[in-house]
């Protein structure tokens, strides 16, 4: 069991960071990222909030946070290379809690920030990347990931093309799963409750 999210602190080098954790009592830990910080993208995300959920019915600690210059936390946008370095901070910040990071799962740009974290990190068994945006950003050095992973998108997302993002996903994974909500768009307004039933799906199959 566990109580509500809580406000944290961590830092990302000189820098401090705004998240929110929910402790559970199993090992697994999962980080959750979100969308680009120069279009609006921080932790209140719905998608973000979906994620968490899920992951918290699974027996996850959860962890979503502000990248560098979003909200509360310190610094300014680091164009993905900064914000790489502050998903490694976060999962050294769950490590010290005693926390496995099993999973990272990520939102368009944070999609984007976690399939590019290099070195991956050491405990990482799972990657869920839900409308990962190829037409927007270069995802070219994406390949052959060691850890599990799911991608979940719409079809009708302008920004993560259905049929560039089929052609692109078995170079990041030859084994990767690929999930097609119907109906959805980039920003999943009206079709939330059918992303929530996928991530149940996803997650689910794989635990």
């Amino acid at each position: 069991m566990s109580g509500p999210e809580q406000p944290v602190c961590f830092a990302s080098g000189p820098r401090r960071l705004e998240g929110r954790l929910r402790v559970s009592d199993g090992p697994n830990a999962v980080i959750v990222t979100h969308p680009h910080p120069l279009y609006g993208g921080d932790l209140d995300n719905p998608v973000v909030a979906a994620l968490i959920e899920r992951y918290h019915q699974q027996g996850y600690t959860t962890l979503r946070f502000n990248f560098r210059g979003v909200g509360r936390s310190e610094g300014h946008y680091a164009d993905g290379v900064g914000e790489r370095e502050d998903v490694q901070a976060a999962a050294a910040y769950l490590t010290d809690l005693g926390k496995t990071v099993s999973d990272l799962a990520g939102y368009s740009f944070g999609a984007w920030v976690n399939l590019n974290v290099q070195p991956s990190l050491a405990t990482l068994r799972r990657q869920l990347a839900v409308a990962p945006p190829v037409a927007l950003l270069d995802f070219s050095a994406v390949r052959n990931l060691s850890a599990e992973l799911s991608v979940i998108v719409g079809d009708r997302d302008e920004f993560a093309p259905l049929a560039q993002v089929q052609a692109l996903v078995p170079r990041w994974h030859p084994s990767a799963r690929l999930l097609v909500v119907p109906g959805a768009d980039h920003f999943y307004q009206t079709t939330l409750n059918r992303l929530r039933t996928t991530l149940a799906d996803v997650l689910a199959r794989a635990d």
